[in-house]
């Protein structure tokens, strides 16, 4: 009968002569119970919570999405608290992929207003510059014993691991017209449903947004990342569409994009 080495090990250990002088159905048994205990306690201490980034949030954001950089800057240290603490549990092989998907967006979100902090007072995320790399190509956000930038978060821990296209209005980069920051951390219970209603509202949030039966005046997410949405639709009307309850757009609506405002999403 098969079974763990480690398990057999720990069980050996624990159980000593005991397990050495049991029959081998019972070794097995015991060995089981032992090394299933052992790995579900190692699972809660490395389950990681996001409370401290909520309290934050509520703090510093309001329901629009309104950053206060001035307030986040006067409590730098508690983000930082939150951060090493990102930096010191970072995403195991056992973890559940909703305990992923939400790690990897609050930690985006929290780097990335650790960055406008280091960089405050500022007009925009697109000022912050560092060796001729701009905001995105910084290497600065240490997570175990590796040294991430926040486009590769975006484009290989989040859309090149989760191939999920609601992921782009999660997370913010502090700009107008970025996807609001949300006052409260995304959670690992219940993160597609978070990820439902933040599609939604930002699709039909006319800050984003101008949508008419025939004619749709969307953020331009839709085109510099048109081929992530038609991965789950045929069209981006369609997309639209399907998050929009109360209009019905047509699939042959006219498209344009509006200019994105990219001045700093700060409370002033």
């Amino acid at each position: 009968m098969k079974q763990c080495k480690i398990c057999d090990t720990i069980s050996a250990i624990i159980l000593g002569t005991f397990v050495a002088n049991t029959d081998v159905m019972l070794k097995y048994c015991l060995s089981t119970v032992i090394c299933t205990f052992f790995i579900l306690s190692i699972q809660a201490q490395t389950k990681i919570s996001h409370s401290k980034w909520t309290a934050l949030l509520q703090e510093h954001v309001d329901p629009y999405g309104i950053i206060d950089f001035k307030g986040f800057k006067a409590n730098e240290d508690k983000l930082d608290e939150y951060l090493d603490k990102l930096s010191a549990n970072h995403p195991q092989p056992f973890w559940k992929t909703d305990e992923q998907k939400s790690y990897w967006i609050n930690a985006y979100n929290a780097f990335t207003v650790k960055l406008i902090l280091m960089n405050y007072p500022l007009n925009s995320i697109m000022d912050i510059k560092e060796d001729d790399k701009d905001a995105w190509h910084i290497p600065f956000i240490e997570i175990g014993d590796k040294i991430y930038t926040l486009d590769y978060i975006e484009k290989t821990m989040l859309l090149g691991q989760f191939n999920d296209s609601r992921i782009h209005f999660v997370i913010n980069c502090s700009a107008k017209s970025c996807p609001i920051l949300r006052n409260k951390a995304y959670s690992t219970d219940n993160i597609d449903v978070e990820l439902r209603l933040a599609t939604k509202r930002f699709i039909n949030d006319s800050r984003f947004n101008i949508l008419d039966k025939q004619h749709v005046q969307v953020s331009q997410l839709f085109n510099w990342y048109k081929d992530d949405f038609l991965k789950d639709e045929v069209s981006i009307q369609v997309y639209l569409n399907k998050n929009t309850p109360h209009l019905e757009i047509s699939k042959n609506a006219t498209l344009n994009f509006m200019k994105y405002n990219w001045k700093l999403n700060d409370k002033k």
